[in-house]
């Protein structure tokens, strides 16, 4: 069986953990990082904003899972992300920022985020994430796709932990999946559970409001 261990989320207004049930508000669209991230951060301020909210929920599920985060370590996870627009705001800024340079040059720290994998990269790269990188493309429940490649991928012993999730402009949420000879440690649900809350039509709110529900019941039972 393959678990759920850990949930970050964030959008333009909160962030939180459903494990550890954190919900907590910011402002002017500018998230508090020392309180997100587990160490310091000093080139964030290079990252596209799709990037900073896929750093942002990485950060807050890998702490929701209880998992040690620094410099010197490194992890055998690996990650999948998945969204509905691929880096197609990144590329528009690119392609305007040559535009405007009079189509003779243009700027690297644009053009290295016109891949949709470059995001999920920048968490790889902050947290030693050492396992499989893949972006998966789709508009009708990308993120059960990108969930079940997870758990595949987990039974394949590909790594001994995966994260899945998806990144938009304005909000992000990121699973941290284990197998089953990898369970230790609290768990929410098994990801067959996950996954039908994601085949639901919910808003972002709504979605973070029915994991919660979840951690409840989890909690009771």
């Amino acid at each position: 069986m393959i678990s759920i261990t850990g949930i970050g989320w964030i959008n333009e207004e909160e962030y939180g953990c459903i494990l550890n049930e954190i919900k907590e508000s910011y402002k002017d669209g500018v998230f508090p990082k020392k309180k997100i991230f587990p160490f310091s951060y000093k080139n964030i301020g290079r990252l596209d904003h799709v990037s900073r909210l896929t750093c942002a929920a990485v950060a807050l599920a890998l702490k929701d899972a209880g998992i040690e985060c620094s410099p010197e370590l490194k992890h055998d996870a690996g990650i999948i992300s998945t969204n509905t627009s691929g880096s197609f705001d990144s590329d528009m800024l690119y392609f305007r920022d040559y535009l405007d340079s009079g189509r003779t040059l243009s700027r690297g720290n644009l053009f290295i985020y016109t891949l949709p994998s470059s995001p999920s990269g920048e968490a790889a790269i902050y947290f030693g994430l050492q396992g499989p990188l893949i972006y998966i493309a789709g508009k009708n429940n990308s993120m059960v796709n990108a969930l079940r490649t997870a758990a595949e991928m987990l039974r394949d012993n590909e790594a001994s932990l995966m994260l899945a999730g998806t990144a938009e402009a304005d909000r992000a949420i990121y699973f941290v999946l284990k197998g089953e000879c990898n369970s230790g440690g609290e768990a929410l649900c098994n990801c067959d559970e996950v996954m039908k809350v994601l085949e639901k039509d919910l808003s972002f709110k709504e979605l973070v409001d029915e994991f919660q529900n979840l951690r409840k019941g989890s909690k009771v039972s």
